[in-house]
């Protein structure tokens, strides 16, 4: 119950903000550019596995940390190197890249505890 609650916590807030950007608003500097990027990977990580969890019917089913690490540095690579080559709306930030890989460990470990 503990996971479905964070979950849905976490993806209003990552929606929420999504969309005040979408209206103009101005949020706090920190929030506007870092939030979502941090929430990301847990929220991505948290839907695969309840997928798998689901197809495998193993309710215990956890993620590798070798696949976190992967999806970390995918949406490092592709978000951080690869967008801002190709569309103007994206920009490098090497503390992005930063978010992406605490969210991931963040993930690895509250799994690791039963707790995710």
């Amino acid at each position: 119950m503990f996971r479905k609650i964070l979950y849905g916590l976490l993806f209003i807030i990552a929606l929420t903000i999504y969309a005040l950007q979408r209206l103009h608003f101005s949020l706090p500097s920190l929030i506007n550019n870092y939030l979502n990027d941090l929430l990301y990977v847990p929220i991505a990580l948290g839907a695969i596995q309840f997928i798998i969890r689901r197809l495998k019917k193993d309710p215990l089913f956890q993620l590798p940390l070798g696949f976190i690490l992967f999806l970390s540095s995918f949406y490092s690579f592709y978000f951080e190197y690869y967008l801002p080559k190709v569309n103007v709306r994206y920009t490098a930030d090497w503390i992005d890249v930063l978010l992406y890989f605490i969210g991931g460990v963040v993930f690895f470990l509250l799994q690791r505890r039963n707790k995710f």
